[in-house]
This record gives C-alpha cells, sequence and structure tokens, in this order.
C-alpha cells in the first residue's frame, strides 16, 4: 500500500507494508503530472514500514528512473535498512539528482526545505 502527499514542487509517499505494481503506477501518475506542469520535484520516500518489494516494481523503477534522469532535484529516503540505504545509493546512476539517506523525517525534510523554490 502507498500513501502520497505533494505541494507544489514536493512529492512524499510512504511505502506500508508490500509495494506493488499498482502502487508504483499511482506514484508514477502523479509523478509524472507534477513533472508535466511544474518542472523537476524533490521526492520524500518514507520505507520505513515497507515489508518487501515485487520484482516487477524493481524493473519498473529502473525503467522509470532512466526515462526520468533530470526530472528530480533532491530525493530524501527515509529509512534503517542498510539495504534500502545501498539502493538508494545505487539509484544514483540512473538520476541526476541528489540522494539522502535518513532515519528520521525532521531532517529529511529540513534538507529539502533548504533548495524549496520560492512561494
Amino acid at each position: 500500500m502507498i500513501a502520497i502527499q505533494h505541494t507544489d514542487h514536493l512529492v512524499q509517499f510512504a511505502i506500508l507494508g508490500e509495494f506493488t505494481l499498482a502502487d508504483f503506477k499511482e506514484f508514477e501518475e502523479l509523478v509524472l503530472y507534477k513533472i508535466r506542469f511544474t518542472g523537476p520535484v524533490d521526492l520524500l520516500v518514507d520505507v520505513r514500514e515497507m515489508l518487501r518489494v515485487t520484482i516487477d516494481v524493481a524493473w519498473q523503477e529502473v525503467r522509470f528512473s532512466r526515462a526520468h534522469t533530470h526530472d528530480f532535484n533532491r530525493i530524501a529516503v527515509l529509512t534503517s535498512s542498510q539495504w534500502v540505504t545501498w539502493s538508494a545509493w545505487l539509484s544514483q546512476l540512473f538520476v541526476q539528482a541528489d540522494v539522502r539517506v535518513f532515519e528520521e523525517e525532521a531532517p529529511a525534510r529540513a534538507w529539502l526545505a533548504e533548495t524549496a523554490p520560492a512561494k
């Protein structure tokens, strides 16, 4: 299951339990809409409650990242999992975004706010 919130240039999503292809498609649709109308976005990805990810999601994520190399500014990943941390660093091969991993939400939000566009 996925929970998504968004503002002008920030898309936040939390994965709860299993991350399925339907969840990824929901995320992808929103992000593509935001990119189309506001330009590159920041992401706040909370995977602290994720139990597993299906292989089709992993493959779709790689394809999506490769197709949208320049569409993200900063990506903050919330996790305490070493595996997810390694995966986040690996994702930098596919996107030209600044990717950082955080264990706590407040520092992640502060980092994302550092370059938030003026309103």
